[in-house]
């Protein structure tokens, strides 16, 4: 192979997200292991990846949002007004006798609905209401954290059934049956946006939403289905969180729109929309798990974790504006 060819070579693998991204997790897990060689085992791994799939469906919805254009505060409230409602739901099923793995399935479709109604309403107010998807899901984010903590009181809802939290115990490796499901929405959602229509769209909207209008594309009816699928995807997160919590706390996804934003940013998206892909996401969302557990275990205090994610998305941004800046010079 030609120097030139090596060069051509080296420059490819230094331009893709997905290499780089790579490239600074082995880098965080070397630095972790360094101070503690706990963090490089499979008991921490199989923590990390507990963590890592509540936050890459929040992350993975937001996706779709953020190429489309627009933005989701509400995840966060979703994950924790969903889990509320579905452990109501499932505590009544209990008192009345049901199958457990029945009331568990009852469970995640209450659960993923509430997702979906708050996502259809956050769809209506920016494109009937005509307000803008960061007003929008900052009213919905905050009615939904006040409605779960007036639903349950402030306090976490349990009685329901038992062998929910069983399912969290890892059996695959370090995944766990729900982490298993999350690995397989998650693939699922990637093939939409990569390769189906609906992902093309989203695509077309998020980088001109006047020309993808004069295309055909019914932009209106695709934001309303942007919005469900990341209320959706919260909405099963919620659920997941009941799986390991065995209660549904109104605070579980405190947060969560602030991971699901730094997931996607650090994934290579761009905030403007029209760029990102999943397994960008799928990367920036395991950095930020693998961050808070090498924290927690080189003994820095967890409060420091947001400090942490906000760097870390500043980075993400100057980097795409360095990126940006490049292209333009060389054109």
């Amino acid at each position: 192979m030609s120097t030139v060819e090596n060069t051509t070579t080296i420059r490819k693998f230094a331009g893709n997200q997905q290499f780089l991204l790579l490239l600074v997790w082995f880098g965080m897990v070397a630095f972790f292991s360094a101070f503690n060689s706990i963090f490089f085992s499979t008991a921490v791994f199989g923590n990390i990846l507990l963590d890592w799939a509540p936050v890459v469906l929040m992350a993975v919805g937001q996706s779709y949002v953020i190429i489309s254009g627009g933005i989701d505060l509400s995840v966060g409230s979703t994950v924790g007004l969903s889990g509320v409602v579905a452990a109501f739901q499932m505590q009544h099923m209990m008192e009345s006798g049901k199958n457990q793995w029945l009331v568990i399935a009852i469970g995640t479709i209450v659960a993923a609905s509430v997702g979906v109604i708050i996502g259809l309403v956050n769809g209506f107010l920016i494109t009937k209401a005509k307000i803008v998807p960061f007003i929008a899901t900052l009213v919905t984010m905050g009615a939904s954290a006040g409605l779960a903590i007036i639903y349950s009181g402030g306090a976490p809802v349990a009685g329901g059934p038992e062998k929910a939290i069983t399912l969290s115990v890892p059996w695959f490796g370090p995944l766990s049956t729900p982490g298993l499901i999350v690995v397989g929405i998650v693939f699922i959602c990637g093939l939409f946006l990569h390769r189906a229509r609906f992902g093309r769209y989203t695509y077309a909207i998020g980088s001109n939403e006047f020309a993808a209008r004069s295309a055909g594309i019914n932009v209106n009816r695709h934001y309303l289905k942007v919005y469900a699928l990341s209320g959706f995807l919260s909405g099963l997160a919620g659920m997941y969180y009941y799986c390991r919590l065995g209660s549904g706390a109104p605070t579980s996804g405190y947060g969560g729109e602030l991971d699901a934003i730094a997931a996607v940013v650090i994934g290579g998206a761009a905030l403007s929309g029209g760029v990102g892909r999943i397994s960008g996401t799928v990367l920036g969302a395991l950095i930020l798990t693998t961050t808070t557990s090498g924290l927690i275990i080189i003994g820095v205090a967890p409060d420091w974790k947001q400090v942490v994610v906000a760097i870390l998305i500043a980075a993400a941004v100057l980097l795409q504006g360095a990126k940006g800046d490049s292209r333009g010079a060389r054109k």
